[in-house]
């Protein structure tokens, strides 16, 4: 091992043990599984937003984002980048305050249990479908997390990606079993420190390294359409394609998302102060407009250091490697710039566990809270479902770990679907709940389930007819399940004691 790997493992060896050392010391604090959960809605407002948008961005920020910008130009990364940040700010704006208010007052802990109880589902049917399908969805979304893990470790050290994705894993469910919600969020804020030292770092390094940012402009114009906004460029063939209006509406659809992502609205029921989530819907906006731009720019830069001999054309997946390769490079400069470059691939490593860790969390809830509990009517003791929550984390895992086996699986692709498999089942219904004083329990199941559905009918059926039907599966998915949910609705009977509670919720908003 060269004096560079080894000032590499010292940075990433003492940021594992500071997230574990942090799981240990909130596990001593969970007293019951609402702390476990949700942190005893506790959080202050700058670790409610950085520990939101640090969850929400994943590996996807730091691999997927400008892996797509290398290989496709500007197009495709910055719709979908200006789709997450109006997402962001209008998730922030409209939808943060009422749901830390309203659950507050029906007392729900997680998303399932938000949802049966402020339908009034005493067979808790909702509560379990919305389980489920956390299910469902988290694990392939865990997947994309692991699998960004082993391709870190086996591109720059040239370790077995198996091996490599078992001990990331293992780090990630260690700290998030013992601590829980707090550790989880904790380690979040910090977390996104690390991806923000790492993304300027690597910009800064990059731009040098291509020859100034005169070379990084001069490369990406010799591309047709790689840095236009109306086209984009297509590696195989070398020549550019159209990027239309409907393309633009389908990849800005990504915002719809974050209506539904059961592991960012977590953070918005745990809030201490509503009052402050002003403060918090300004930090994390601002956060993630800055962290998406550098994250395409860096996709940019790094095509220039591949046209400069810097480091190998990157095809396919690889694309995703980037930030790592380029901390490869930095750490060649001496044992300070290894250590450095250290702190890069721990930024990495951050967006994964951040992301990881709340959704292993959110998954452990909807088993031993919203399923055990709740829908089996299960009655176990608070030690009992800790230890149930515990070890639903270590299974989750497990089986999202042989998901992301595959070295050649896209990060960008597995969060694509996972992202819109939450934005179509949870995003209208979290809407309506939310909005709408008319909706009921049948028009939530009925629009969560037709969400889940149209997603992977879109997705393997429709969309691969090409055309006019290519278009990302959260747009329709989406639109369809907030229809259905409306009409079945408008069909019920209204239920009085329902919207007396809304009027009350309603009143609490003032």
């Amino acid at each position: 091992m060269t004096s560079s790997d080894i000032g590499i493992m010292i940075s990433i060896i003492i940021y594992m043990a500071a997230m574990l050392g942090i799981g240990m010391y909130f596990a001593k604090k969970n007293e019951n599984v609402g702390d476990y959960y949700l942190g005893g809605r506790k959080l202050g407002p700058f670790v409610t937003a950085m520990s939101a948008e640090a969850s929400d961005m994943s590996s996807w920020l730091l691999m997927g984002l400008p892996g797509v910008a290398y290989l496709t130009g500007v197009a495709d990364a910055a719709w979908t980048a200006i789709g997450l940040a109006a997402g962001t700010y209008i998730n922030w704006l409209f939808v943060a305050r009422r749901i830390r208010t309203y659950s507050n007052n029906i007392n729900a802990i997680t998303i399932p249990d938000f949802f049966s109880k402020r339908y009034h589902d005493d067979k808790n049917v909702l509560n379990f479908i919305a389980a489920v399908i956390i299910i469902i969805f988290f694990i392939p979304y865990t997947a994309s997390g692991f699998a960004a893990c082993g391709k870190l470790f086996s591109s720059l050290f040239g370790a077995d990606y198996f091996w490599s994705l078992i001990i990331s894993a293992i780090v990630i469910v260690g700290y998030t079993s013992l601590g829980g919600f707090m550790a989880a969020s904790t380690t979040d804020l910090i977390q996104s420190i690390v991806m923000t030292i790492a993304l300027i770092v690597v910009l800064t390094f990059g731009i040098e390294t291509a020859g100034g940012w005169d070379a990084v402009a001069a490369n990406a114009r010799e591309l047709p359409g790689y840095i236009s906004l109306n086209s984009s460029y297509d590696p195989s063939s070398g020549t550019s394609s159209g990027y239309g209006f409907i393309t633009k509406i389908s990849t800005m659809a990504w915002g719809l998302g974050y209506f539904g992502m059961p592991h960012i609205l977590l953070r918005f029921m745990a809030i201490e102060d509503r009052q402050k989530l002003k403060l918090s819907r300004r930090v994390a906006t601002i956060w993630v407009i800055i962290s998406l731009t550098i994250a395409i720019i860096i996709g940019i830069v790094g095509y220039a250091m591949s046209q400069a001999g810097a480091m190998d054309v990157l095809v396919g997946s690889n694309s995703e490697t980037i930030i790592v390769r380029v901390a490869g490079l930095l750490s060649k400069d001496g044992f300070a710039a290894a250590l450095l470059a250290g702190v890069i691939l721990a930024g990495i490593l951050a967006a994964t566990m951040s992301t990881a860790d709340s959704q292993l969390l959110a998954a452990s809830s909807s088993v031993s809270q919203n399923i055990f509990r709740d829908f089996l009517k299960i009655n176990i003791s608070e030690k009992t479902a800790m230890r149930l929550a515990r070890g639903t984390v270590l299974s989750i895992a497990v089986i999202a770990g042989i998901f992301a086996s595959n070295p050649n699986s896209s990060v960008f692709q597995i969060v694509s679907f996972a992202w819109a498999g939450f934005g179509a089942t949870f995003g209208p219904v979290m809407l309506l709940a939310l909005f709408w004083k008319h909706s009921t329990k049948n028009g939530a199941i009925a629009g969560m389930i037709t969400g889940a559905a149209m997603i992977f009918i879109w997705k393997y059926m429709i969309r691969p007819l090409g055309g006019a039907w290519n278009i990302y599966e959260l747009l329709p998915a989406f639109l369809l399940a907030l229809a259905v949910n409306v009409l079945v609705s408008k069909a019920c009977k209204p239920d009085p004691d329902l919207e007396k509670e809304y009027d009350e919720y309603q009143e609490a908003l003032k």
